[in-house]
C-alpha cells in the first residue's frame, strides 16, 4: 500500500466503488463517483469529529472539519483500486482467523481465563482497527489516522503473540533470567516502538513532499525532508547498539540451542535487513520495494523482541538457564 501509494484506491468502505468486485476500467465506475464519494466521505468525517468534541479532543476535531484535502477527488487508477481491494481482503481473511482463534480459545478457559477474553478483546480491536481504516479513507490519508492504524496493528500483533503464548506455557511461569537482562530487554522494545513511531513522522513529511511535487524528482524527498529523515537515521543506531548489548546478554544467559538465543538470532537477522533497507532509502531515492520492506521488518522485529521478554519469565527446561 505505501510504496505504490494505493491508500485512497477504493475511495469508499467497505466497498470499493459502491461494489464487492472493483472495477478494471473507468467505463465501470458509478456515475458522478467523485462528489458521491467525496460527499459521503464529508459526512463521515464531521460525525467523527463531533465524536472528538465529546471526548474533548476538539482541537483535532475542528482540524478534521476544516482540512480541504478531503475535498479533492481521488482519479481511478485500476492497479492502485485494486492493491487496496487485496489490502482488504487479507485484513478480512486475519480478522476470520482472530474469530476463529476467539471461539478456539474458550477452550481453555478452565485453565486460564485470560487467554479466552484476551482473544476476545483482539477480536473488538480488529473491528476497531476496520473501522479505523474506513477513517483512512474518508479523512483522505490524513497523517495522525495512518500513524494510529499502524500503531493499533502493532497492538493487535502484541496480544495475539501473548495469548498464543500463555496457551503454549500453560500459565506456568518461572523466572529465567537476571534483572539486567529484563531490563535491557524492556529497554530495547520500548526503543523499537518509539523508532517505529518517529519513522511514521518521517513518512507524514515525505508523503507532503510526494504530493507537493506530484510524486515526481524521487531523488530530491530526502534532501527536502530536512533533519527529521536524518535524526531517524541516527536514532537507529541507539537501536542497534541496544540489541548489540541484549544478543549479547542472551547468549550469555542461554545455551546456543534454546529457544530464547533463536529469537535473539532472527531478531539480530531482521535488524541487520532493516539496515540494509535504511541505506537504500537513504542513499537510492527510497525505492518503493525497500519502503514495503522497512515497515515489515520493523514490524517483525518488534512481535520478535515482545516474544523474546515473554520467554524470559518461562521455561521447558531449566538447563538452559546459565545465570
Amino acid at each position: 500500500m505505501r510504496s505504490t501509494g494505493s491508500g485512497m484506491g477504493c475511495p469508499d468502505w467497505p466497498k470499493c466503488f459502491g461494489g464487492y468486485i472493483p472495477p478494471t476500467s473507468v467505463a465501470e465506475l458509478p456515475a458522478d463517483y467523485k462528489q458521491k464519494y467525496i460527499n459521503g466521505n464529508l459526512a463521515k468525517n464531521l460525525r467523527f469529529a463531533k465524536t472528538l468534541d465529546v471526548f474533548g479532543y476538539s482541537d483535532l476535531a475542528q482540524r478534521i472539519r476544516q482540512d480541504k484535502s478531503i475535498l479533492v477527488p481521488e482519479e481511478f487508477n485500476a492497479a492502485r483500486t485494486w492493491t487496496e481491494y487485496i489490502n482488504r481482503l487479507i485484513g478480512a481473511i486475519s480478522g476470520l482467523f482472530i474469530l476463529a482463534a476467539t471461539i478456539y480459545s474458550f477452550s481453555y478457559w478452565s485453565l486460564n481465563k485470560a487467554i479466552p477474553l484476551l482473544s476476545l478483546f483482539n477480536l473488538i480491536l480488529i473491528g476497531f482497527q476496520a473501522w479505523l481504516g474506513s477513517l483512512v479513507v474518508s479523512t483522505n490519508l490524513t497523517a495522525w489516522v495512518i500513524t494510529v492504524h499502524l500503531l493499533l496493528a502493532l497492538a493487535i500483533l502484541a496480544i495475539a503473540i501473548y495469548t498464543y503464548h500463555l496457551a503454549k506455557v500453560n500459565g506456568k511461569y518461572e523466572i529465567k533470567s537476571n534483572a539486567i537482562t529484563r531490563l535491557v530487554t524492556v529497554v530495547v522494545l520500548i526503543l523499537s516502538i518509539l523508532q517505529i513511531t518517529f519513522g511514521t513522522e518521517v513518512r507524514e513529511k515525505i508523503d507532503s513532499i510526494a504530493s507537493r511535487l506530484q510524486e515526481g524528482y524521487r531523488g530530491d524527498w530526502v534532501t527536502d525532508a530536512g533533519t527529521i529523515f536524518f535524526q531517524h537515521r541516527d536514532a537507529a543506531i541507539v537501536v542497534l547498539i541496544g540489541n548489540i548489548m541484549l544478543y549479547a546478554l542472551v547468549r550469555k544467559g542461554f545455551g546456543r540451542h534454546s529457544l530464547q538465543q533463536q529469537i535473539m538470532s532472527f531478531t539480530f537477522l531482521m535488524l541487520i535487513l532493516q539496515i540494509v533497507t535504511g541505506i537504500l532509502l537513504t542513499y537510492v531515492s527510497l525505492p518503493p520495494m525497500a519502503q514495503a520492506a522497512h515497515i515489515l521488518l520493523a514490524s517483525l522485529i518488534f512481535g520478535a523482541q515482545f516474544y523474546l521478554l515473554l520467554n524470559l519469565y518461562t521455561s521447558v527446561n531449566r538447563q538452559e538457564v546459565r545465570i
